[in-house]
């Protein structure tokens, strides 16, 4: 290990591990997944295999930059948020932007009153699952065997 390795990297207002590989340490990233991570590696130049905390700030700043304005590297196919209702534009949301973004399409959909924000608001499965047998809340309530509610006979 050199001198100038650092334990901790912030990227992306997240704290990074060091001692990982680079694109491991990116996927750490809310937002940000292996074949990003790769995919950002790649488009820098970087090695993604290289040890994060090795690598010279300029490098870093970079990486940074890279995750910060996924949107400019990347075509819209590969971003998560595709014609964002608020400004129309293709963007990529890391952190806790993508978090609040979440709450606030939920929160909109309540608001509508719509089918989704129906059953979001009623706590019940939103995308079509079955809900006869799964998504039960309370206690489990089986079958009991005829021995045993007449007493063990």
């Amino acid at each position: 290990m050199s001198q100038e390795m650092r334990a901790i990297v912030r990227i992306g207002d997240t704290d990074l591990d060091g001692g990982k590989e680079v694109a491991y340490s990116l996927a750490k990233i809310k937002g940000i997944g292996i074949a990003t991570a790769y995919a950002i590696c790649w488009k820098l130049g970087i090695d993604p295999h290289a040890i994060l905390g090795a690598l010279p700030e300029e490098q870093i700043n970079k990486l940074d930059w890279a995750v910060r304005n996924l949107h400019e590297l990347a075509p819209a196919w590969f971003l998560n948020r595709r014609k964002d209702p608020e400004t129309g534009r293709d963007i990529h949301l890391i952190g806790s932007e993508l978090v609040l973004a979440a709450k606030r399409d939920v929160d909109l959909a309540k608001k509508l009153k719509s089918w989704r924000g129906i059953r979001h608001s009623l706590g019940l499965k939103v995308r079509g699952q079955r809900t006869v047998t799964t998504g039960r809340f309370g206690a489990t309530a089986g079958v009991t065997k005829k021995k045993a509610a007449a007493g063990g006979k």
